[in-house]
């Protein structure tokens, strides 16, 4: 009992989020339990939650920070319009496109990232723009010229060798979004936990202006947060790119709704100096198993899901108030 107490306050976010997922499964066990414990259905969900799961992991960075970024789905929906395009160009919209060009796409999205996260960062950093006013703008500037660029209708006409691959699995069973899911957590983790960036960012999130004074280069540190972030989108526009196979500008616009959501419910505060991926992860597979299970109950409308989540974050950032909200002194 008092190892369960122990491993509890060490990561409550996670043992709550973690018993939430026991009473659901549950739950399900007692209801759905022939449609929703199958291999298929454990298979699709793994193939679909990288998309806005990769956006979490990187504005999960600026929230520690104090930030938040809302240009993700600009930025995703940016990297896979350049993309597609970049494959018509070289190779028609007809033609066939050699796997090894993948890198190519990649380094499209990773460059894509590099320049939406500069923006974001110089606003931020330089001009002393909030971030919730600098990214919004960035996210509507990018929107608008994915708009003005695929005169707002879908680009579905491009070589399909990219998408039938990552929209696959490897060996049979393990979905490659979820590969590349699995290798940007790994970077994330080892960024925040097993180097000093990780402890800069925290402090920084803590207090600016005593991160600023001990030494850190402040600016450079939102430089590199808000890079990450946008290229972490871009990987999530890819995988977007991998799964619908054609790219538009209003492609995933509940996504940024979604990835506050698995932040803030992942036990990261939006006041920021706080935050682990562990609980970022959870939330990830929680909300998926959650949004799953209601679509197996054919009674309960799609429609219903963005109403839950919305919820959801309301009660996730009440307990984060009240969490946070000194003790006073008997």
């Amino acid at each position: 009992m008092n190892k369960a107490k122990s491993i509890y306050r060490k990561n409550p976010e996670v043992s709550r989020l973690l018993m939430i997922m026991v009473l659901w499964l549950i739950f399900m066990m007692f209801t759905q339990a022939e449609k929703f414990f199958t291999g298929r259905n454990f298979l699709t969900m793994a193939g679909q939650f990288p998309e806005y799961g990769l956006m979490a992991l990187g504005g999960m960075l600026c929230m520690i920070t104090g930030g938040i970024d809302l240009a993700v789905v600009g930025t995703a929906n940016m990297a896979s319009i350049l993309s597609v395009y970049t494959m018509i160009h070289f190779f028609g919209e007809d033609g066939t496109m050699p796997m090894a060009f993948s890198v190519v796409i990649f380094l499209i999205a990773i460059l894509t990232g590099v320049v939406v996260g500069s923006v974001n960062a110089f606003l931020i950093s330089k001009l002393g723009v909030p971030p919730i006013l600098a990214t919004l703008g960035v996210n509507e500037l990018l929107t608008g010229l994915c708009i003005v660029v695929t005169n707002g209708s879908a680009v579905s006409s491009f070589p399909k060798q990219y998408c039938d691959f990552f929209s696959g699995n490897f060996l049979g069973f393990i979905p490659r979004r979820l590969i590349v899911f699995i290798v940007v957590a790994f970077i994330i983790w080892l960024m925040l936990e097993k180097s000093t960036y990780g402890t800069k960012l925290r402090l920084y999130g803590t207090n600016a202006h005593v991160a600023k004074f001990s030494g850190i280069n402040t600016t450079a540190l939102l430089f590199r947060t808000y890079i990450t972030s946008s290229v972490c989108a871009a990987l999530g526009g890819l995988m977007m790119l991998a799964t619908y196979s054609s790219a538009r500008a209003d492609y995933g616009s509940n996504y940024t709704m979604q990835a506050i959501l698995l932040i803030v419910l992942g036990g990261v505060s939006p006041n920021g100096g706080k935050g682990k991926i562990s609980g970022v992860l959870t939330a990830i597979v929680l909300l998926k198993m959650i949004e799953a299970g209601i679509n197996r109950f054919r009674s309960v409308s799609t429609y219903y899901v963005t109403l839950i989540w919305g919820a959801v974050l309301i009660l996730a950032l009440v307990i984060d108030y009240f969490s946070q909200k000194p003790k006073k002194a008997k």
